[in-house]
């Protein structure tokens, strides 16, 4: 990988016990991305064979793989079919919960702004990415938000969306 690690120990000379650690450690986190980062590479061949835009993702929990997929917004005619979100949503399933703590998500481009956004609801640890997205990548949305002006339900809304929140923090 591209990473390098430079560890400085100040300790005693008892403690080789501990460099030793942290040199398994670190070359094992490289082991293991390399792994992961091969995994991807092949799921990004299928991707390209289905005509799909060549981007892959897997989760990963305690150096085991959760879940993986790559992009499926033309097979499914699903503008949600992102690997990072299809990823996303089978590791949920298999671990039976959407909070996926101490997960981290590998994929090969960096999360556009739509799935980094679910990437942090479902409480992802880290994300490890091979590149940068092309910065002559071109945006098409040319949504606009506009915030409604009928107060008749403001306050109610309010107090419910309130209320609710306030009853799970209570449990």
């Amino acid at each position: 990988m591209c990473n390098k690690y430079i560890v400085n120990w100040s300790g005693s000379e008892d403690s080789s016990h501990i460099n030793l650690y942290l040199c398994a450690h670190f070359l094992l986190g490289d082991i293991m991305e390399e792994k992961y980062f091969a995994e991807l590479i092949k799921l990004i061949k299928k991707a390209s064979k289905k005509d799909e835009v060549p981007i892959s993702a897997m989760v990963v929990k305690e150096n085991k793989i959760i879940s993986k997929a790559y992009n499926r917004r033309v097979k499914k005619n699903n503008v949600l079919a992102h690997a990072e979100i299809i990823a996303i949503n089978k590791a949920s399933k298999k671990l039976k919960d959407w909070r996926l703590n101490n997960c981290d998500l590998y994929v090969t481009l960096k999360p556009c702004s739509m799935c980094e956004t679910i990437i942090k609801q479902s409480r992802i640890r880290n994300v490890y990415y091979l590149l940068e997205k092309p910065k002559e990548k071109k945006e098409y949305n040319k949504t606009k938000f506009y915030k409604a002006n009928i107060c008749t339900y403001v306050t109610e809304y309010e107090a419910r969306l309130r209320d609710f929140f306030k009853k799970k923090r209570d449990k």
